[in-house]
């Protein structure tokens, strides 16, 4: 794991990762043979996947992406804890130097009181979005690393009966492209770190909502502000804390995500039924459980609150992007996404994928 530097920290990320991991619940349960072939099963997909997605997408790993075996990048099959603290751990690599600038901002040390009122804001949001992620390519650790947490997957199983063989593949193959992604375009990882700090550092400068809050209120809101921003979120409780240029930079990186969700989701369904032969079945009802379907009132409500209503925008608007940019130039020209940071499309571009291919294409 790379390590942030000593400089102040806006959170305590070592009590974000213990809060996290002890509110995160522990999964349905199984007999330890269901739970070693589930384990097995998904490291066998994830390996299984990696020629499918090569194949599929026509994108080359490049140099630092082939590693032994075949593989994109190493596989790990987590519980809900564990993925829970190595998102703090790769949180706090991302936004390492904006403790300063705060401190700087504010005209006054961050307080490990207020530091702890970031953990827990944050500890709390990981713990419940835990039970909700079935895979994850985390770009800052190393190399970078693909984590499958195996409650999930389980539970997603169970609740949408489907094969299981088919539906650990299928979940592979999304988080493969992903890893894929960022070894295509090695330069990616470090561009989204880049702006997600600028937009949080420009935030502590301008915002008058901050300017007015108390200390340790700055800190909780930077804390969560934080949080939305490395995921892409827009339409949160941030939105009125953002000047014009702000919201603009936002809507930026949020296209990006979608770009990334949308373009995995494609791939996965385009592999098709000779490697996943119940991929339209599976599609068909993880669709319905994205919208809600089976789930309770309380269920719904944290969904909302944890802004998992515009993570689903993502992939959905995404997903249209990459089908429109494919019937426009084809995969190897939607595949010039990935060359240069500026071929990235912009929040009207993936909302309007012909501008793109103007602009990238001519």
């Amino acid at each position: 794991m790379t390590q942030a530097s000593t400089a102040p920290q806006v959170v305590d990320w070592s009590a974000a990762a213990q809060i996290a991991a002890r509110l995160a619940a522990p999964g349905p349960q199984a007999p330890r043979d269901e739970l070693d072939a589930l384990v097995g099963g998904l490291r066998a997909a994830a390996g299984d996947a990696v020629g499918h997605v090569l194949e599929t997408t026509r994108m080359s790993p490049g140099p630092w992406g082939e590693g032994g075996g075949g593989a994109l990048s190493p596989v790990a099959v987590v519980d809900r804890a564990t993925w829970a603290r190595a998102n703090t751990q790769s949180m706090a690599v991302m936004t390492d130097g904006i403790g300063a600038v705060v401190a700087q901002v504010s005209k006054s040390a961050i307080s490990p009181g207020a530091q702890l009122a970031g953990a827990a804001e944050i500890g709390a949001v990981l713990a419940l979005l835990s039970g909700r992620v079935l895979g994850q390519f985390d770009p800052y650790s190393g190399p970078g690393r693909l984590l499958l947490v195996a409650p999930n997957v389980l539970q997603a199983e169970r609740a949408l009966r489907v094969p299981v063989r088919d539906f650990r593949l299928w979940v592979c193959l999304h988080e493969q492209t992903h890893a894929l992604q960022f070894t295509a375009a090695p330069w990616l990882s470090g561009h989204l770190s880049g702006r997600t700090r600028g937009l949080v550092v420009s935030m502590a400068r301008t915002s008058a909502e901050l300017a007015k809050a108390r200390f340790d209120k700055k800190i909780v809101m930077i804390g969560r502000s934080v949080f939305d921003a490395l995921r892409g979120d827009g339409g949160t409780i941030i939105d009125g804390m953002l000047t014009h240029e702000q919201k603009s930079e936002l809507a930026d990186i949020t296209a990006v995500m979608a770009l990334l969700e949308g373009h995995a989701d494609v791939m996965m369904d385009a592999v098709g039924p000779r490697v996943v032969p119940s991929v339209r079945r599976i599609r068909a009802r993880f669709e319905r459980r994205r919208d809600g379907e089976g789930r309770n009132t309380f269920d719904i409500v944290v969904q909302k609150l944890l802004g998992m209503d515009a993570k689903l925008a993502q992939y959905r608007d995404g997903a249209v992007f990459v089908r429109t940019v494919e019937r426009t130039v084809g995969r190897d020209g939607l595949n010039a996404v990935w060359a240069a940071p500026e071929n990235l499309p912009t929040a009207r571009e993936i909302a309007d994928a012909r501008a793109w291919v103007r602009r990238v294409h001519g």
